[in-house]
């Protein structure tokens, strides 16, 4: 199957401001970045593939464009309807639908990565993630670490753990 030219809405409407705020980590991030992904809701519209006769919709990842705002706080943002509903396959109209704007915090080869999922991101509810202190001293080995919902998970380590909270909040346009 091929890769439909994926088209951007002209006129998006469904704006949302991405906040992301570091509480207690234990040094710097040499870089921060932000993505959001995308992907078609309704697979009637894609066709089965020849071997294996799944339906893979597409998916498309874009960068969101991080602010320094001070004291451990980045801000970005998203459009839910950035991306053109299209006839791609000849199967009906595709609908996309965002899946998650993440952040992604770096330390050498460390991604210290926080989502904030769909329902979330469109309720405008915050979620965090809490990391182990000992896991941003780790960074020779090259991984994702996605953190855990709950400090007290880390058990004898809670208090050596630092956080990421993503939240969004609706931009009237």
């Amino acid at each position: 199957m091929k890769q439909p030219d994926i088209k951007l809405n002209p006129n998006p409407r469904m704006r949302y401001e991405i906040t992301i705020e570091v509480n207690g980590a234990p040094g710097p991030f040499d870089r921060v970045e932000g993505v959001v992904d995308y992907r078609v809701a309704n697979e009637a519209c894609v066709p089965m593939t020849p071997v294996t006769g799944a339906t893979v919709p597409p998916e498309k990842r874009v960068p969101i464009t991080l602010t320094p705002a001070g004291d451990g706080t980045y801000k970005g943002e998203v459009f839910a309807d950035l991306l053109q509903d299209e006839d791609y396959f000849g199967k009906g109209v595709c609908h996309w639908s965002v899946v998650a704007a993440s952040a992604n915090l770096f330390v050498k080869s460390v991604d210290f990565s926080a989502p904030l999922f769909r329902d979330d991101l469109l309720k405008g509810k915050a979620t965090t993630r809490y990391y182990s202190n000992r896991s941003y001293a780790t960074t020779h080995l090259d991984r994702v670490d996605v953190g855990e919902d709950d400090r007290a998970k880390y058990q004898d380590e809670a208090n050596a753990t630092f956080s990421i909270t993503v939240r969004s909040e609706e931009k009237r346009q």
